[in-house]
């Protein structure tokens, strides 16, 4: 799980975007100082819980004393009508957080289940799914995580914590084996060196520069057959590149060890996910 202290900006930011200058006109316009409400937050769909926290920062943010009960925790399924979150608090405080809690908890809740679909369908071989840098600028953390909620693992988080040499890389290098030479010259024992690779005479040269791992861009079925019989386990093979619900499992199928899959955070729909208002 992630910490507050990663979760808390990202909330305390989308909060104050949304307050304005003024803060809420219209609860301040229409509620009663002082009022109090319950309400809970409940899913429209079936899905894969990821960012409950949300929920519980950003109502906290507007009322330090709110009172506030998590049904289910993050990676949890749940079925349509499932209730997430319980909240008592005050009324204008509630009501100007509502939207900030549901906007991170939908786009959460509906990364981790469309990665707990390709989990899913992936199931009963050795292929991971992993996602990629294809984030929301400012919510990489948030959005990652819910990759993890839904089965699915992490590929780098950024541009520093590994060397990823893609077709610019090695164009500019003049190869292959040469921008693996100067990347393993260049950085530590612990950073791993993962190289792309468009076709297998690129993968032989490759295979000779013995990076940690190797990506297979746009490989046809027959290609990343034959790449994992060249290699023999000698490397991590990741297939990236033409990958959807139809066609992740026959990819997987190949005997890669991680297919990556930018969809995962780049054209994941939001889950429907409500604010029911509760008798007082």
């Amino acid at each position: 799980m992630l910490p507050d202290i990663l979760i808390e900006p990202i909330v305390r930011a989308a909060l104050a975007e949304d307050l304005g200058r003024a803060g809420d006109a219209t609860a301040q316009a229409c509620i009663p100082e002082g009022a109090r409400m319950r309400a809970v937050f409940a899913a429209r769909k079936a899905g894969v819980l990821a960012g409950v926290d949300c929920v519980r920062l950003a109502v906290r943010a507007m009322d330090p004393k709110a009172s506030i009960e998590l049904k289910l925790r993050d990676g949890d399924a749940f079925e349509a009508g499932a209730v997430l979150a319980e909240v008592e608090a005050d009324a204008r405080a509630f009501l100007a957080a509502e939207r900030t809690a549901l906007n991170l908890l939908g786009r959460l809740c509906g990364i981790a289940t469309l990665t707990r679909a390709y989990v899913e369908a992936v199931g009963g071989t050795k292929a991971r799914i992993a996602d990629t840098r294809k984030t929301t600028p400012g919510l990489r953390a948030l959005e990652k995580h819910a990759v993890l909620c839904g089965g699915g693992v992490n590929h780098r988080f950024g541009l520093d914590d590994a060397i990823l040499i893609k077709d610019n890389h090695i164009a500019v290098c003049g190869g292959v084996g040469e921008a693996i030479r100067r990347a393993r010259a260049a950085v530590g024992h612990l950073m791993k060196i993962e190289v792309e690779v468009d076709g297998l005479d690129q993968l032989d040269e490759a295979l000779a520069g013995r990076p940690d791992v190797i990506m297979l861009d746009n490989f046809t079925l027959p290609m990343l057959r034959e790449a994992v019989a060249r290699t023999a386990g000698r490397v991590t093979l990741e297939a990236s590149g033409g990958v959807n619900l139809e066609t992740v499992r026959s990819i997987a199928e190949t005997g890669v060890d991680v297919i990556s899959v930018g969809a995962l955070t780049h054209s994941a729909p939001t889950l429907d996910v409500g604010l029911d208002v509760q008798p007082g």
